[in-house]
């Protein structure tokens, strides 16, 4: 078997090893791993034929491990543990590395030293736009020119520059991409983009519950009959409450976990949706 760096010429390969777990990454997603500065993936081959992957991308201080996907007949072998520490000798530089866990993987994350550092819970809904009334909020479509002011904010809510994400996910999915800002200034946003199986949303970032609403209610009014993701911090029963309200339910559970002593940046208490498990 050869363990090495990801190309672009390897992304279907990667996607093959996505729609045999029935994950939901494009190809732009994996683009943007081989991309970025300072990031990357490995994958592991034999005769040609790749039997697993781990991405990871940087956003100055953090680091973030995704896309660990081991071939189903391969599972069991010792190939996850493999690519995870490659993975991580690739990143041994990075003031924090940061990760989001099933259950079937948080035992093998533990064991490379990361720690749990709270809940997330994956909702999902086709959307009816008659749950989503018009909303008398500042919420309006993002232009453009309102990036700079948005990925100010971010750098300060999500605690790091991923500036290139969200102006590739505005590139890429501008009717998801809304602000809601007034007199004082930016309140809150929300990206979004589709996906082989659903559209995700995310990430939310609000200085508050009634923003975070204000943008959920007018982006998602618009897409009635789709089928919509949003990845929330179990931080806050009354955010899940009102999801559950517009008809989202709960699927499954992630846990964000980080290594063991890295102070992790950012105020998740404004975060009411990651932008998704491959970025945080």
């Amino acid at each position: 078997m050869i363990l090495r760096a990801m190309a672009a010429e390897d992304i279907p390969e990667g996607l093959r090893l996505c729609r045999a777990s029935g994950w939901n990454q494009l190809a732009e997603d994996w683009r943007l791993f081989i991309d970025s500065p300072g990031s990357g993936g490995v994958l592991m081959e034999r005769a040609g034929n790749v039997l697993g992957t781990a991405a990871y991308i940087r956003y100055d201080a953090l680091a973030w491990i995704a896309m660990m996907l081991v071939d189903p007949a391969e599972r069991g072998t010792g190939l996850g543990a493999q690519l995870l520490a490659a993975a991580l000798a690739s990143l041994a530089d990075a003031p924090c590395v940061g990760l989001d866990a099933t259950p079937a993987g948080e035992r093998l994350y533990r064991r490379f030293g990361f720690v749990g550092d709270y809940g997330l819970i994956r909702t999902k809904a086709i959307v009816e736009s008659s749950r989503f009334s018009a909303s008398g909020g500042f919420a309006r479509r993002m232009l453009k020119s309102d990036l700079p002011a948005v990925c100010r904010m971010d750098r300060e809510v999500f605690g790091a520059d991923r500036g290139r994400l969200l102006a590739a996910l505005l590139a890429r999915s501008p009717e998801c991409a809304w602000v809601a800002s007034h007199a004082a200034g930016l309140r809150g946003y929300t990206f979004g983009r589709a996906g082989h199986l659903y559209h995700q949303l995310g990430p939310i970032i609000a200085m508050d519950a009634a923003t975070a609403r204000d943008l959920v209610t007018n982006c998602l009014r618009q897409f009635h009959g789709r089928e919509f993701a949003i990845d929330v911090p179990a931080l806050g029963g009354e955010w899940v409450d009102f999801l559950k309200s517009a008809g989202f339910v709960e699927e499954r559970r992630f846990v964000r976990m980080f290594l063991r002593e890295h102070v992790h940046p950012g105020t998740p208490a404004h975060q009411y949706a990651i932008c998704g498990p491959e970025f945080a």
